[in-house]
């Protein structure tokens, strides 16, 4: 049963293990420095279907049933499914599991999704209450600049501090057993709000939430940032990647070259047009599926912090000139 260590962490005494997973990316993903790591680069990001949504419930999919059969399970094994888009009322993952009869719970923490997903399902294993869970999450790209910033058609002006929303999606299938990477602790994040307001400028509304969690993560497991061989954020980009640097600073706490941003490591900001780095629930999905994972299993990496990070949004409140909400989960990966 899991156990609660400090004020906010909880250890996974059951220390559940990925039993398989699949990270599914777009075209302009598939030409970034991560290239060879993906199961599989759609140059056609329409995925033949009829809108963007469509396309990113298909990405989905590919993700989820990849993943299960590195897994060696049929989704009828499942018992349960937490599953989260960006997309309203989270239709991206609706439509793409509407044809599996899994029991599912949504989730919406923005471009944290991966991480709240993956530590549920490693909670319902943990606890017993399941023997097979999975998470995934999706973004694209053109879904999601219909949605919160404008359509295409309409060849709006990026700013610098803007990031480009990946085309992916992750999927991963946690259970008892077997030789998978462990999930070892969770610490859930914390709402916190510093009043930016500019939505294109996400790494900054986010950064403060992700140095509230790590501080918390340290002092409730008593360890420094040096004792781990990667913190990896998702996706403050540059911008907030510099600023979460500064922010734990002032608290004593160094990141150094251990420390690693999903939204940079996506993408190369030298050749590819993406202004501040990546972002969207799938950059940090396809980023631990097809990278840090692997890196694990591979004993490359032994001990990992995975710390997605979410500005808690929506086109209303922006509009609205509500502030950005900014949210950050951490899940401790180790061989």
């Amino acid at each position: 049963m899991a156990e609660r260590k400090g004020a906010s962490t909880v250890t996974l005494s059951a220390r559940p293990r990925v039993l398989g997973h699949a990270a599914v990316v777009g075209k302009k993903e598939g030409e970034g420095p991560l290239a060879g790591c993906f199961d599989a680069v759609f140059d056609d990001v329409t995925m033949e279907k009829e809108s963007w949504e469509q396309a990113e419930s298909a990405l989905q999919k590919e993700a989820f049933t990849r993943a299960l059969d590195h897994a060696g399970i049929s989704p009828s094994q499942l018992d349960v499914l937490f599953a989260g888009d960006l997309l309203d009322q989270c239709t991206a993952s609706t439509f793409a599991m509407r044809d599996y009869s899994v029991p599912l719970l949504g989730q919406y923490g923005a471009c944290s999704t991966m991480a709240q997903t993956l530590a549920m399902a490693a909670l319902a294993v943990d606890s017993g209450a399941a023997d097979l869970a999975a998470a995934v999450t999706s973004s694209h790209f053109c879904s999601a600049e219909r949605q919160f910033r404008y359509p295409l058609t309409y060849g709006g002006q990026r700013t610098p501090t803007a990031q480009w929303t990946a085309t992916a999606s992750g999927c991963v299938v946690v259970g008892m057993g077997g030789k998978g990477v462990r999930l070892r602790e969770i610490t859930v994040g914390r709402i916190v709000d510093m009043g930016v307001t500019d939505a294109n400028n996400m790494g900054a509304a986010m950064a403060p939430a992700a140095a509230d969690t790590l501080t918390r993560y340290f002092e409730d497991t008593d360890t420094r940032p040096g004792d781990y061989d990667l913190i990896a954020t998702g996706d403050l980009g540059a911008c907030g990647s510099s600023l979460l640097k500064e922010l734990l600073s002032r608290k004593g706490l160094l990141l150094g070259s251990n420390y690693r941003d999903c939204g940079l490591m996506l993408f190369d900001r030298e050749t590819q047009d993406v202004h501040a780095g990546g972002s969207g629930c799938g950059c940090s999905a396809a980023v631990l599926c097809g990278k840090i994972l692997p890196q694990i299993e591979r004993g490359e990496l032994h001990d990992v912090l995975f710390v997605a990070t979410g500005a808690l949004l929506s086109a209303t409140s922006a509009r609205q000139g509500e502030s950005i909400p900014g949210i950050a989960h951490l899940v401790r990966l180790t061989k």
